[in-house]
């Protein structure tokens, strides 16, 4: 006997895909807004690039806090799915490397903002630091790992320590406009690498 389908279920999935699909293209638009403009940034500027009205922010995200904490998730999956694609796409995995780390210097502009949004929950901030930690500290080790093989970088530098090392330049950044944790990521990245012969 044939199973059978249940009246209203085939709508009820395609909503649910519409509705995670919209969820998306809002944290996008979010994450993009605090790069830019940090997580204080009016509700009415994510809205307005996400191409919603606030109600729909304020109708998925109650508060800011909500807001920041979703788009921190929605950045650390999109690095850590960045991760083996760029390592496939890349002309070398040092390319790779340097593009992912520019992806997770965007991450980290909105990180800096995260403690300030979560205020009094040290615990959630606790528990989100984890989950950052458990899903790209294997993801940098890969491409490290893969540039080392491909003697792009010396062999030595662990994926904790580099991705440490570079959140430390991304502090301040918020607070000082003239300051561009880039170029000294930049710098750094170029320490790794090993020195070409001529």
């Amino acid at each position: 006997m044939p199973p059978t389908s249940h009246p209203g279920e085939g709508p009820a999935r395609s909503k649910r895909a519409d509705a995670l699909r919209n969820q998306q293209t809002l944290l996008t638009a979010a994450a993009a807004v605090f790069v830019t403009s940090g997580v204080d940034a009016p509700i009415r500027e994510i809205a307005a690039r996400a191409g919603v009205g606030m109600g729909t922010i304020y109708r998925h995200f109650p508060t800011r806090a909500d807001l920041v904490v979703a788009v921190y998730r929605h950045q650390v999956e999109a690095c850590a799915e960045a991760g083996p694609s760029l390592l496939a796409d890349a002309d070398t995995p040092l390319a790779a490397l340097r593009q992912w780390v520019d992806l997770f210097v965007d991450f980290l502009v909105t990180k800096h903002g995260l403690a300030n949004a979560m205020q009094s929950d040290s615990s959630g901030f606790d528990a989100l630091h984890t989950y950052f930690l458990d899903r790209l500290v294997p993801v940098c080790a890969q491409l490290l790992d893969a540039a080392v093989t491909a003697d792009d970088i010396r062999p030595g530098t662990q994926a904790y320590e580099l991705m440490r090392g570079i959140g430390n330049l991304c502090i301040g950044r918020d607070s000082d406009p003239r300051y561009d944790p880039r170029r000294l990521v930049e710098l750094l990245l170029q320490g790794l690498q090993r020195p070409q012969s001529s």
